[in-house]
Order: structure tokens, then sequence, then C-alpha cells
């Protein structure tokens, strides 16, 4: 291989560009929260005896069905409305990356978290409900395209992959703070569920003074033309005097750019297909590793093995502490061991998981009646280990990667795919997982270590290392040398810059 970035480009980490990291890192703590907060207030009678009085009847029964009691297409339909406005918000997001840059498209997103929250906790019916989830996806979509490209874009190529990482990490801090936020309000009654809802403004107020802050990058500056400000950004973020070989590097890459009209037609290519097809392929993947099943509706999962309500948010609490301290063994690994080892390794800790809580639960939990103490001990561990290893690499590796495989003529219209395609799984989950729960009961979790099996074999055959390349050199380095990749690129000639 040719030398690293890090050989070429001189960068030290400033305070400035650190607060930048960490202030844009807060739209993921602000989906984070959401993901969190949504399975918690789903649980809450409060919450259940305004809006879906059925359900609490149905929960209240002594006889219920341990695997069927929340199966409700409209309680689904609350949590996962959100997915479905991301989905679309992801691609007019994509636009807005690309004519206005990556900063005002954090700047909106934070916006309309906050108009969610507001409308959430005020809300009386069904609809404003509903609606204030909408919002809550508009700004996910914006935050989930932008602020993981903004982080690929002012990050030096040998710290890239913890920088970006630093997104899900927030994602875990955000599912961990909800989850302590759910453990006190759910003893406020009748109202914790609106403390619950209304308190996501805090991560987008944050995210919104944030954005006020931060630089525009280097690259989104000299893509629109603005040449001399994307300068004096990138000297500003390297904190040295010598960036000329660097900023020549995005020059270049920028010129190649504009020579694309059309972004989401020149993705349709031939030489576009590997990145766009890892990329949709990872965020599939991360949703079928089974995680935001077991997130979302953790205190639901620990209610229905016997756990009392109380009980259950804390067993969640637990996941959700292992969840954030995992996901720092990535932002060190990451950079160190490389992506592909990390995917692998996680693979094989996950499947072991998901079929040792499946066999438990097969053999152990009956429709009716809970599980003993011993073996619900041993079941939160088990989840516990299965959301240690997704933390260190589906989980932030499902992000990083994507965000720095496509070339500066398609990043953001490639990341928008990604992002799409993964609101679109989380959004299927989401909305049939307690009914999946309900009809497979156990088999469930066989289920999802099928999958994982499959995502192991897609690793180890298709994902190339992307560790320590100039993201504008992958097509070069990474694609042209794969053994399966480069066939793509065979003949391509000049074509490929025809649009």
């Amino acid at each position: 291989m040719v030398n690293h970035e890090s050989d070429i480009f001189k960068s030290k980490i400033t305070f400035y560009v650190l607060a930048c990291w960490i202030l844009a890192a807060f739209g993921g703590l602000m989906f984070g929260y959401d993901i969190g907060i949504s399975g918690g207030v789903t649980g809450m009678d409060d919450f259940l005896i305004k809006f879906f009085p059925k359900i609490y009847e149905r929960k209240i029964h002594a006889s219920e069905n341990n695997y069927c009691k929340y199966d409700d297409q409209l309680l689904q339909l609350f949590t996962s409305s959100l997915y479905l406005a991301a989905l679309v918000a992801s691609f007019f997001a994509s636009r807005s990356c690309s004519l206005l840059g990556r900063k005002p498209t954090i700047l909106m997103a934070s916006t309309f978290f906050i108009a969610g929250a507001v409308l959430s906790a005020a809300a009386e019916m069904k609809w404003m409900l509903i609606m204030g989830r909408i919002l809550f996806g508009i700004g996910v979509g914006f935050g989930n395209e932008a602020v993981p490209l903004f982080l690929t874009e002012i990050a030096p190529a040998e710290h890239r992959g913890a920088v970006n990482i630093l997104f899900q990490l927030f994602v875990t801090i955000g599912i961990f703070i909800a989850n302590l936020v759910n453990f006190g309000t759910s003893m406020v009654h009748p109202h914790g569920w609106r403390l619950s809802l209304g308190l996501a403004a805090v991560p987008a107020a944050i995210l919104f003074l944030g954005s006020l802050i931060i630089t525009e990058t280097p690259p989104s500056l000299v893509e629109r033309g603005k040449a001399a400000e994307g300068k004096a950004a990138l000297l500003k973020i390297r904190g040295v005097n010598d960036v000329e070989a660097e900023f020549q590097q995005i020059v270049a890459a920028c010129e190649q750019a504009r020579q694309v009209k059309q972004p989401f037609k020149k993705l349709l290519k031939r030489s576009s297909r590997p990145p766009l097809i890892i990329a949709i392929a990872l965020q599939i993947f991360q949703q079928f590793t089974g995680i935001n099943a077991i997130m979302f509706y953790a205190p639901v999962l620990f209610q229905t093995l016997g756990f009392k309500t109380d009980a259950s948010l804390l067993s969640s609490v637990i996941t959700g502490l292992v969840n954030v301290s995992s996901t720092f063994v990535s932002i060190y690994a990451v950079d160190k061991v490389g992506r592909r080892l990390l995917l692998l390794q996680a693979c094989v800790q996950m499947f072991v998981s998901q079929l040792a809580i499946g066999f438990i639960l097969h053999f152990h939990l009956k429709e009716t009646g809970s599980l003993d103490k011993t073996l619900s001990a041993v079941v939160v561990a088990l989840v516990c280990t299965f959301v240690m290893s997704f933390a260190w690499s589906w989980g932030p590796l499902g992000w990083l990667i994507p965000s720095e495989i496509f070339p500066l003529e398609t990043r953001t219209a490639g990341f928008a795919f990604a992002v799409s395609s993964n609101m679109v799984f989380t959004f299927l989950i989401a909305q049939a997982f307690l009914s999946m729960l309900c009809h497979l009961q156990a088999y469930i979790f066989f289920f999802f270590s099928a999958w994982i099996f499959v995502m192991g074999l897609f690793v180890a055959f298709l994902l190339p290392e992307t560790k320590g390349i100039p993201i504008d050199l992958m097509t070069e380095r990474v694609w042209k040398q794969h053994s399966v990749w480069n066939k793509f690129f065979k003949d391509e000639g000049n074509r490929s810059y025809e649009l």
C-alpha cells in the first residue's frame, strides 16, 4: 500500500477542533435519547391509559400472554413513524448538505427535533403524539445525514475512525440517559411520560448552539466554490500552517465532483456500485442484528421475562451502561486493528448470545408465568454480552464505513441512501418486532442469529479494509485493489465522469 495520509498531511488536535467534534456529536445523543425514551414511555401505565387504554387493559390481566401483551400496530406506529419521516427527510438532507453545507443542515436538524419535543410533551391526542414523532423523525433524518459526514470530513485520516465513532458513542450515551430518565419519570404520576418526551429538547438545544460555533467542512466549502474559505477552515481545524498538500487534494476531488451534475444518477453507474452496495448492506445488517429490537423494547422485553416495571427499567439502565462503555473499545481499536476484525469478532459473540437467549426462552418461558430469578439474571447477562459486542462493531462502524467510502461527487447522495436504508429497516423492525415476538416467541432470537451468520460471511468475503486510507483515494486504493469489486472498474475509462 502507498504511504498513509498521516505521512503526507500534518495536523494537531486543537481545543477548537475537539469542540467541533463533541458539539456535532450531540446529533448522536439526540438520536440515542429518542431510541431509549420510546420503549420506556410505551411501557408506562399513565401513557398507556391516556393513549392506548386497550393495551393497558390487556397488560394488567393476570393470565396475559407474555409474548403478546404489547402487540398493537398503533403502539408500534408511535415508535416507528419517526423512522418513516427520517427516511424521507434524509434525501432532503442530502440536497441541503450539498447546496447549503453540513453546518446549516445540522442547525435544521436540531430545530425540527426541538419542535418535536415540545409537541410530544404537550400532546393531548394521538395525532399530536404522531405529529411530534414525525418532527423528531425529520430532525433525525437531517442529523444522521449531516453529522457523520461532518465528522468524517474534518477528521485527520489517522484519527478518522475514532472521531466518527463519537457519533455512535453519543447515540449510546443518549440511550443510557433516556433509560435513567425513564427510571425516574416512571415514578412521576400522571405526567412522567411528558417529562421523558420533553427532555429530548435538551440535547437538541445543545446541538443548535453547537451548530452556530462549529466550522463548515473544507470539502463542502470548496465544492460550493468558496475555495478561500475552505482553505481558512482547513488551517483552523488542522492547527498547522502547512496544509497546502491536503488542500490541493480536496480541490482536485471537488474538480472531479463538479463534472458530475446529477450525483444520484452517477450512483447508478457500474463504478459507483461497490460503495453503494456496501453502505446499504451495512445499514440493513446493522438492524438485522436485532439491536434496536432489544434497545427499543428492553423495558418491555424484561417485563415479558417477569420483571416488574421498575426492575425492567433498571435492567435497561444496566444494558445502556454496557452500551456506552463498550463503544470506547471501538474508539480505541478502530484505527489500530481496523474495521474488519472488529466486525468479525462481534459476529461470533452476537451469534452465541442470541442463540443462548433463544434456547433459554424456548425451554423455560411459557406464554404465562415468568422465568426464575437465576435464569432472568442469565438472560440480562446475555443481553449485555450481545450489546457489548454490537457497541464496538456494527453500531459505530455501520455509520463510519458508509461515510468514508464514497468519492466526493457521490458522498452526500450515497450516504443519503445509507441513512434511508437504515431508517427503512429500523422502521420495519420497530413496526414488526412486538408482533414477531408474539408469533415467533423465542424463535425471534434464532431469526436474528441466522442474519448474524450471513453478516459474518459478508464481511469475510466482501468488505475491504479502509483503515488509514485518505477518503479521496478510496477508489484507487480500496475498490480497484479488491478481488471482487475491481471488476466494476474494468473498461470504465473516462465514462465515469460523463454526467
